[in-house]
């Protein structure tokens, strides 16, 4: 069973709120370029993330979220100064904070970083294809032509009639297996 791989890199989600604290009360998030989850898309706008050792720039996406989130990999948690958990997108509770730096103004996050656990978006029709359910933990082999063949372990299947079939793994990740733009996997189950 294929699926498609991206790698998705460090970004940030922001509330309503939030967005009008760092960009002005009257700024629109502005539309970069679509993703290939249907409603999702990369902003022009960027945001200064600030944790206790470094900072770095981080792209928006849209839409605007319940909650704001900042996903890093390992490696830029590291660099922030951030001890950040491996979790599912929007389980955020006890998570660390940082300060976020817009053009207009800048705001402390009580929490919401976290690496983002790896995972395959699925529709209900693909995931009965795959004989998989919501939250089953698959395995996915990638990299077989990059010399460093890798499989992922623990890796969530989330099913939505709002999802289009893909696997997100984070940057480290995606290093560690050789992988470049995006490639096909194996689901283990």
């Amino acid at each position: 069973m294929k699926i498609m791989v991206e790698t998705s890199a460090r970004h940030i989600h922001v509330t309503k709120e939030v967005f009008a604290t760092l960009f002005g009360a009257d700024a629109t998030l502005t539309k970069k370029k679509d993703l290939s989850q249907p409603g999702q898309f990369a902003c022009a706008e960027k945001v200064k993330v600030v944790g206790p050792k470094g900072e770095m720039m981080m792209s928006i996406l849209g839409p605007e979220r319940s909650a704001t989130q900042v996903e890093v990999a390992l490696t830029d948690a590291r660099k922030l100064g951030i001890v950040a958990p491996v979790r599912e997108s929007g389980d955020i509770a006890g998570t660390p904070g940082c300060k976020l730096v817009g053009p207009v103004g800048e705001c402390e996050i009580e929490c919401g970083v976290i690496a983002a656990k790896r995972h395959i978006h699925l529709t209900p029709e693909a995931a009965a294809e795959f004989g998989v359910t919501d939250k089953q933990i698959v395995s996915v082999k990638v990299g077989e032509n990059t010399g460093r063949a890798t499989t992922f372990g623990d890796v969530v299947v989330r099913v939505s009639p709002s999802y289009a079939p893909a696997m997100h793994i984070d940057t480290d990740e995606s290093n560690a297996a050789g992988l470049s733009g995006t490639v096909d996997g194996e689901v283990i189950l």
